[in-house]
């Protein structure tokens, strides 16, 4: 049923009804319309077909030095027709007519607006900022911790590249005791550095064995000899027979710098063999006292976990690069071991593959290194140095025929140079002096009552036992 085939029923409130006509107000005239033109009841502007709109360029872009947010778009108005305006002014249709108009104004006056306040922005260089640089570091959040993958994967590299390099070393010996003779077994780790058999490992865990087992990674289990112990520091060397071995790449710990990813390899507690932490460079230049006794200078301190069993294997950078042989760690601490600078091993690395003896440079003086505290107590000239002197104990600071007493260095010269290299805390003067073989002649400039004094010193051969 339509609404046509409705009966005409006047209770049915959903029929049709005629609305009556509405007189014009009294006094009211209705508008003549213009010469020429049509009356009209209202205005409509003509729809006009909006512009395409630029497509963007499928391609990446670089963003330009200079951006900010679009305005929204525009809405497309006809212009609008004076007369008929004018004409339709006095009608409902009128009414329309000046809303069209207000608002194609109010348009116009926020685009004026916008395109001032952009105006004044890129006068004022607000709006130069450069586009946002893509991050280099790939990171992934989980919870509250950034885990940067740069870091994991030079670690994951680094174990793939040098873990073939680093052995397990154990030893036995006899011990004499006041029960008498007991056996001993002890278990470090080592790292190849040269092709045919040469290893680099620590004094203490091969020193005063009678027999030793070198394991590699693949398992295969080579007996090994001590070819020479270090009389300055904590190392030693040790030989297996073989060839084609793998072998690890030395670096430069006098470049390292406190922050510097490390990562240590090793058998810690002699069962976990190619076990690998890391951690940063946490001090350089470090002194301790082990539990023999013995003072160890110019240390790297590091939180890469090194336990029992890692001592004599290798501190890596993020290159793989050796830097340090692993050696000690402070009693009673959680994350604090010191590893041995490669740069003051690799003289004697160099001279057991050259089959000489393993020997260090001497010089025969007592010097205490020159700090800015030093310096200010005892009114010195300079910050930096080493400055020579007896001890309390009444010991002579330069003894009698040694390289020093030729030389003519005397007690109270302050040590300022080595050949060009300056004596300072980043260098200090055993460091420096064990970059140079026994019978090197260097030049020594010294400080003496003010003057500066430059001398000839032949290096001699450091004693066993010092």
């Amino acid at each position: 049923m339509t609404d046509s085939d409705r009966p005409d029923d006047p209770n049915d409130l959903t029929r049709r009804h005629e609305l009556p006509e509405v007189p014009p107000p009294a006094g009211s005239v209705a508008p003549e319309p213009a010469p020429g033109v049509p009356a009209v009841s209202g205005y409509t502007p003509a729809p006009e077909p909006r512009g395409e709109w630029p497509h963007p360029d499928p391609a990446p872009t670089a963003a330009p030095e200079r951006w900010y947010e679009p305005a929204a778009p525009l809405v497309a108005t006809a212009p609008v027709d004076p007369g008929a305006t004018s004409a339709a002014s006095g009608s409902r249709g009128g009414a329309r007519g000046g809303t069209g108009t207000v608002f194609a104004a109010a348009i116009l006056s926020a685009v004026l607006a916008s395109g001032g306040t952009v105006l004044a922005l890129g006068a004022a260089g607000a709006l130069d900022r450069p586009a946002p640089a893509p991050s280099s570091a790939v990171g992934t959040t989980v919870g509250s911790t950034q885990v940067t993958l740069d870091e994991s994967s030079a670690t994951i590299d680094v174990a793939a590249k040098v873990s073939p390099a680093v052995v397990r070393i154990t030893t036995s010996g006899n011990v004499d005791t006041n029960l008498g003779v007991i056996p001993e077994k002890g278990v470090g780790s080592g790292v190849i550095y040269d092709s045919h058999g040469w290893i680099l490992t620590n004094r203490h865990v091969v020193e005063g064995s009678q027999e030793m087992q070198v394991e590699l990674k693949d398992g295969t289990v080579m007996t090994g000899k001590v070819y020479g112990i270090d009389t300055l520091t904590d190392l030693a060397i040790v030989k297996i027979d073989g060839t084609a071995l793998p072998t690890a790449a030395l670096g430069n710990s006098d470049a390292l710098k406190v922050g510097q990813l490390v990562v240590a390899i090793g058998s810690p507690l002699g069962t976990y063999s190619n076990s690998v932490t890391s951690g940063i460079v946490s001090a350089k230049g470090r002194t301790i006292t082990t539990d023999g006794g013995h003072q160890l200078n110019n240390l790297i301190q590091t939180d890469a976990a090194i336990n029992p069993g890692n001592s004599g294997g290798p501190l890596l950078d993020a290159n793989g690069n050796v830097v340090g042989i692993n050696t000690a760690i402070a009693a009673d601490s959680n994350g604090i071991g010191f590893a041995i600078p490669i740069d003051i091993a690799r003289p004697i690395m160099d001279q057991a593959v050259a089959g000489q003896k393993l020997a260090r440079p001497y010089m025969g003086v007592r010097y205490v290194g020159i700090t800015r505290q030093l310096a200010k107590t005892q009114k010195l000239p300079v910050s930096d140095g080493a400055l020579v002197g007896g001890d309390a104990n009444g010991t002579a600071a330069v003894e009698p025929g040694t390289p020093a007493a030729k030389a003519g260095i005397k007690d109270g010269d302050i040590i300022v140079k080595v050949n060009d290299q300056a004596i300072d805390t980043d260098h200090p003067l055993d460091a420096t002096l064990s970059h140079f073989a026994p019978g090197t002649t260097v030049s020594i400039q010294v400080l003496r009552n003010g003057q500066t004094v430059t001398l000839s010193l032949t290096l001699g051969t450091r004693p066993a036992g010092l």
